[in-house]
C-alpha cells in the first residue's frame, strides 16, 4: 500500500482555511507566505527582540527593525502589543535612529515606584523605561527612554548617556530590580572580551560598576545579549539558582550564532558560576 502524496500547497491550503473563514482574523493570518504564530512586522528588516515587558494586561514586545528597507542598517525599535502572546497590535515606532546615533538592543522595565523620577504624571506615578544601547560615532553607550501612556509615545532621557565607557563594544543592557539590594542591576556584554559587566543603580540614572564575569565558557565570538534571572531548583522556592545567558556570534555548536547559559548564584553584586570548568551548557 502506497502512502497518500499530500503538496506542500495542499498542506497550507488546509491550515489556513480555519483562518480564511473565522471572522476576526488578523489580515497577516491570511498571508501565505507569512508565519502565522511567530512575530513579523509588516514590512522591512527586523532582529533581536527588545524590551519584554507586561503591564496593565499588555505584553509589549519591541525589536530591532529598519524602518526605511529590508536590510539591516537604521536601527531603530519597532513596537507592538498583545494580550494572549498569539495576536499582536502593531504601534508606531517607539525609538528611531536619531543624529547619527542607532538605536540597538537593550530591555525594558515597569518603574512602578518611580524611581527613576521620570513617571511624574503617569497615574499611579508608574511609567515604562526602555534602556537600549546607542550606536554611533565610534561607541556605544548605555540610555534610556520613558513613556507615560502605556508605551504609546516616548520621549528619550535628556541626560543620556547614562553609561559611557568610550567603548565600542559595550552593549545589549538587560535590567531588572533586585529586591534583596533595593536596587536595579544591569547587565551589558563587552563584546569584543568575551565578558559581562554588571552595574547597579537606585534611580536608573546614575549607575555604578559592580563587577565582571568571564572569560568563559564558549568564546569562539564576539558575546552578546545577556540575561540573568533567578529559577526555583525544581520548583522549590527555598532553593534558587542564578542562570546567566549570553549568546555569542559566530561560535555556535554547529556554526552560526549561538547562546549557552551558565548556572550559579548572584548576590546583588557577583555572579559565580557552577558550572564544570570543562563543559559548555548550550541553550537547545
Amino acid at each position: 500500500m502506497r502512502p497518500r502524496s499530500t503538496s506542500m500547497a495542499s498542506v497550507l491550503a488546509i491550515a489556513l482555511l480555519p483562518l480564511l473563514v473565522t471572522p476576526g482574523v488578523p489580515e497577516e493570518a491570511t498571508e501565505a507566505l507569512r508565519p502565522l504564530l511567530h512575530f513579523t512586522p509588516a514590512k522591512n528588516f527586523m532582529n533581536d527582540p527588545n524590551g519584554l515587558v507586561h503591564l496593565d494586561g499588555e505584553y509589549h514586545l519591541f525589536y530591532q527593525h529598519n524602518p526605511e528597507g529590508d536590510r539591516w542598517g537604521h536601527m531603530s525599535w519597532g513596537h507592538a502589543v498583545s494580550r494572549d502572546l498569539l495576536s499582536w497590535e502593531h504601534l508606531p515606532l517607539a525609538l528611531r535612529e536619531e543624529g547619527g546615533v542607532m538605536v540597538f538592543s537593550g530591555s525594558a522595565v515597569v518603574d512602578a515606584e518611580n524611581t527613576s523620577g521620570l513617571c511624574e504624571g503617569a497615574p499611579p506615578r508608574s511609567c515604562l523605561v526602555a534602556i537600549w544601547t546607542g550606536h554611533g560615532h565610534d561607541k556605544q553607550t548605555q540610555n534610556l527612554a520613558v513613556s507615560l501612556d502605556r508605551g504609546r509615545t516616548w520621549r528619550k532621557y535628556p541626560g543620556n548617556p547614562v553609561i559611557d565607557l568610550g567603548r565600542e563594544d559595550n552593549r545589549d543592557p538587560k535590567v531588572f530590580w533586585h529586591e534583596p539590594t533595593r536596587r536595579w542591576v544591569m547587565v551589558t556584554v563587552l563584546a569584543g572580551e568575551r565578558k559581562l559587566r554588571f552595574f547597579s543603580s537606585t534611580d536608573l540614572k546614575r549607575w555604578e560598576t559592580l563587577s565582571d564575569f568571564g572569560p568563559a565558557g564558549a568564546t569562539g565570538g564576539a558575546w552578546e545579549c545577556p540575561d540573568l534571572f533567578p529559577l526555583p531548583v525544581d520548583g522549590n522556592p527555598g532553593e534558587v539558582k542564578w542562570v546567566l545567558d549570553v549568546d555569542l556570534n559566530p561560535g555556535g555548536r554547529v556554526g552560526g550564532s549561538g547562546a549557552q547559559y551558565f548556572v550559579g548564584t548572584f548576590d546583588g553584586r557577583t555572579f559565580a558560576k557552577d558550572n564544570p570548568p570543562d563543559r559548555t551548557l548550550w541553550v537547545d
